[in-house]
């Protein structure tokens, strides 16, 4: 039984993630993204071929391709005949969304974890719109649920209430000692064998590593891979008015209300956690991943939909 809560900001409810529904027609993931968006200079479209569907037989017609002759219907009609083919249209696309005790944090408006189930959500229903089909892996501190790509509502609901329950489950206890990690979520990745899917990677990427970047890289021989980076700006640096602040933990506490011990912290959070994110962006840039950033403001629907050409 999942948890109640009274602030929408610090766990998600189930309700709204059904409203998003509402918000899934301001956006495209189709192939006609903006020159300039995080997605544009890769491909003219981070989609591939979805192959070809065959429609009909009918008479040639001048300028029909000739390698579409069908030849045994051609030789018992005495008339030439082609093929007809029309582009698949279906795609699967695979959210994966971080919900690990890392991602319960915020120090503006919104939980990082909250963040990630909403764009899951509003990029899950516009998925739906488009008549494709859409799967999960959702990451909690204890587990990984794969729920495979599944082109129906009454689906789609029953996971956003799965999102719903274990996002409701994380809270200040929540501990990252043997947690299910970043390394647990490529390696089932890899194990799936995916092939021309679409995966958009919901997370902080606490843990990511070069080799789990590598790996995503060559996932993307037979996928599209889109990553989008929660961050929170306390994870950066420490706020000014820092006269009271204490911090720990769980089993340890500081006391920053010392101007020296205070700037030193503050050094250092911003050296570890400046260069653990900038890094992240460099690889991806590198490797030629899409990478788009969403933060803890509470305008991240907004922020998602621009980056990726919305309106």
């Amino acid at each position: 039984m999942s948890k109640k809560s009274t602030d929408s900001r610090i766990h998600c409810e189930y309700s709204q993630l059904i409203k998003l529904q509402s918000q899934a027609g301001f956006f495209s993931l189709l192939p006609n993204f903006k020159a300039g968006t995080a997605l544009s200079g890769r491909h003219s479209s981070i989609f591939r071929g979805r192959g070809l569907n065959f429609e009909e037989l009918r008479h040639y017609q001048l300028g029909d391709d000739i390698r579409n002759l069908d030849w045994k219907v051609t030789l018992r009609t005495g008339k030439p005949h082609v093929r007809s083919y029309t582009e698949e249209k279906d795609r699967n696309f695979i959210i994966c969304v971080d919900q690990r005790s890392s991602m319960f944090f915020s120090s503006i408006d919104t939980m990082k974890s909250v963040v990630a189930a909403e764009l899951a959500a509003l990029t899950a229903w516009r998925i739906l719109k488009d008549s494709d089909r859409v799967g999960f892996i959702i990451n909690t501190p204890d587990q990984i649920h794969w729920l495979k790509p599944k082109r129906s509502q009454a689906d789609l609901l029953h996971r956003l209430q799965l999102l719903s329950n274990v996002n409701q489950l994380l809270d200040v206890t929540s501990s990252d000692n043997n947690e299910v990690g970043f390394t647990q979520f490529v390696t089932l990745l890899g194990r799936l064998k995916l092939k021309e899917a679409t995966i958009i990677i919901l997370s902080d990427w606490h843990g990511a590593t070069v080799d789990e970047i590598t790996h995503l890289k060559h996932l993307q021989k037979h996928n599209d891979v889109l990553g989008v980076l929660i961050s929170d700006p306390f994870e950066s640096q420490f706020p000014s008015q820092y006269s009271h602040w204490v911090v720990g933990d769980g089993a340890y506490q500081l006391n920053l209300s010392d101007a020296k011990r205070f700037d030193l912290a503050n050094k250092g959070l911003g050296e570890h956690q400046d260069l653990k994110k900038e890094q992240l962006i460099q690889l991806m840039a590198t490797k030629g991943l899409p990478l788009i950033e969403a933060d803890t403001s509470g305008h991240h629907l907004e922020q998602f939909k621009r980056a990726i050409g919305g309106r």
